[in-house]
């Protein structure tokens, strides 16, 4: 702005100055023009009289260095010439002023020369006797003027555009210098021009309806980004080129990105191929899901298109950890798969046996042997299906009635139950501690305790020993139970407490048991609040000890 004051300024500045010394130089010349043709005029009178008076005596007497005073005759020629000898003009009836004084009395005439820088007055009167007398003066034209003050003026224009620049300067300067130093963010508080007050008005109106505005807008974004930074699920928002918008710490997380991230192309954070398959898709209008393994976990990823007045304007991913639901899908499935197997064994076991009872295909004194076989196999297949049941309900969170039992107590019962079982092994049960009370589900802590115990005395080696344990500490009551059988290898350790899952499937046989106490223990404990935890040794024993 200061510029275009500045060259307006200077510009109108060399403009008037250019006017004012046409308009000058025109006025003298009009007014230098006029004194010397009344001069002439004046001249040419007193010229006639003495002519008239004295005749060529009287011209003889002329001496004028600013006039030529020319006699002619009416038939043109030239009878006297105060600068050039008569007999050698040439005839001047031709000429316009002499030709119009024969006419009319009077004429005049004005001619250039040939640089047109001198102009040549003529003015001529016919005398009494049928002569013209003739005077003429010389005169500078218009262009001999302006290149006499072109030097003086070109002088002038200089100085004046040197001083005319630095007073532009300084006074668009001063204009602009409150225009500078306006308080934008506080209009009402400027004192500048008056003409500015209504529009420093308007900003300050608006100025408030901003800061309003993005009051909300912050608040609003506070709370977006709050809400979106307290999901467990990861959220990716997209422009229309594909850029990060915003990314939340889950997603943060998933990515392995961090802030510096946001305004970047989301492909640079994620390269894999359905993740840029389904960008593009979403830019396109289109929605599209996929599974994918990321580290040791499984996500689904949900990409949609954002619209707005019917334009898609950008994409949104949101990513769950499915990792639960798949592991409880796959173990449904081995569950399944595992119950129609474990269900088919003894069922085919009771039909072969009651097939061959029927067709008398055993002999009397095998009958025994068979009938005991199927009533073997129908309590282990019993046994299955009550395991199965009290999953089940485990697995559905069944609220049941809660009472106050003492572990120590369900301990030394467990240990008069399983007496027999161990004796045939020849297997100690020892039971140690004090009286710990828990409000829980009674079978369900019996069944901890009892599935914990037929374990150990399952894995055990002959003469072995099984210890139960429960007592209170700084963490709560601990309940443990520890053996010094065969151990579990460190690679199993972790899915010991899948169902159906077995370390050694072809001893399963000779242990028997449903493959499903363990699972039970972990659903039980779960349960209640409690924590589990492993320690086994491969030919030294295993301790599982549990805190509520």
């Amino acid at each position: 702005m200061t510029k275009k004051i500045f060259r307006s300024i200077l510009l109108a500045v060399i403009v008037v100055l250019l006017l004012s010394f046409s308009v000058v130089t025109l006025l003298l010349y009009s007014h230098f023009s006029n004194v010397s043709t009344t001069q002439l005029s004046d001249e040419l009178s007193l010229v006639v009289q003495g002519v008239e008076a004295s005749g060529e005596e009287y011209l003889n007497e002329v001496n004028s260095k600013n006039y030529r005073v020319t006699w002619v005759d009416a038939d043109g020629t030239v009878l006297f010439d105060t600068e050039a000898d008569n007999t050698s003009m040439d005839n001047h009836k031709d000429r316009e002023e002499i030709f119009e004084a024969l006419t009319t009395g009077r004429g005049e005439s004005e001619r250039y020369s040939d640089t047109l820088t001198l102009k040549m007055i003529y003015r001529a009167e016919k005398l009494s006797d049928g002569t013209v007398l003739r005077i003429s003066a010389s005169q500078d034209s218009v262009i001999a003027l302006l290149l006499d003050v072109l030097f003086p003026m070109i002088v002038i224009m200089v100085l004046s555009i040197i001083l005319s620049s630095f007073l532009a300067r300084w006074l668009s300067k001063s204009i602009v210098r409150p225009l500078n130093t306006l308080d934008l963010e506080n209009p009402a508080d400027n004192d500048v021009y008056d003409e500015l007050t209504p529009m420093l008005a308007k900003i300050n109106k608006q100025h408030k309806q901003i800061s309003k505005q993005m009051k909300e807008l912050r608040r609003k974004a506070d709370e977006f980004e709050q809400i979106t930074a307290s999901m467990n699920e990861g959220l990716v928002l997209l422009d229309r080129s594909g850029l990060i918008i915003s990314m939340n710490l889950a997603a943060r997380k998933l990515f392995n990105a961090d802030e510096t991230s946001i305004g970047q192309d989301f492909l640079t954070v994620d390269r894999s191929l359905k993740m840029s398959h389904g960008v593009e898709a979403a830019l396109n209008g289109k929605h599209s899901e996929f599974r994918e393994q990321r580290g040791s976990s499984e996500y689904q990823f949900g990409i949609s298109s954002i619209e707005s007045g019917g334009k898609t304007i950008g994409a949104v991913i949101i990513c769950f950890d499915i990792s639960e639901t798949a592991f409880a899908e796959r173990n449904r499935q081995e569950f399944t798969a595992n119950v129609s197997h474990e269900l088919k064994t003894p069922l085919q076991s009771i039909i072969g046996s009651a097939e061959l009872l029927e067709n008398g295909l055993v002999k009397p004194e095998d009958t025994s042997r068979f009938v005991s076989n199927i009533r073997k196999e129908a309590t282990r297949l019993v046994s299955l299906i009550n395991d199965i049941i009290r999953l089940s309900q485990l697995d559905e969170n069944v609220e049941s009635a809660k009472e106050e039992t003492d572990l120590y107590v369900l301990a030394n019962e467990v240990k008069d139950v399983l007496s027999l079982s161990a004796q045939k092994k020849n297997i100690e049960i020892n039971v140690s501690g004090e009286s710990c009370k828990i409000k829980g589900v009674r079978r369900y802590l019996y069944e901890i305790i009892y599935n914990l115990c037929d374990n150990a005395i399952r894995y055990n080696n002959e003469g072995g020993r099984v210890d139960i344990d429960v007592r209170k500490n700084k963490s709560g009551i601990v309940l443990s139970v520890s053996d010094n059988g065969i151990g579990i290898p460190l690679e199993h350790q972790s899915r010991i407490f899948e169902r159906f899952y077995r370390v050694d499937k072809s001893h399963s046989k000779e242990t028997g048991g449903t493959g499903l106490g363990l699972s039970i223990v972990k659903h039980a404990v779960t349960y209640h609040d409690g924590i589990i935890k492993l320690d086994s040794t491969v030919g030294k024993g295993t301790t599982v000890t549990i805190t509520f």
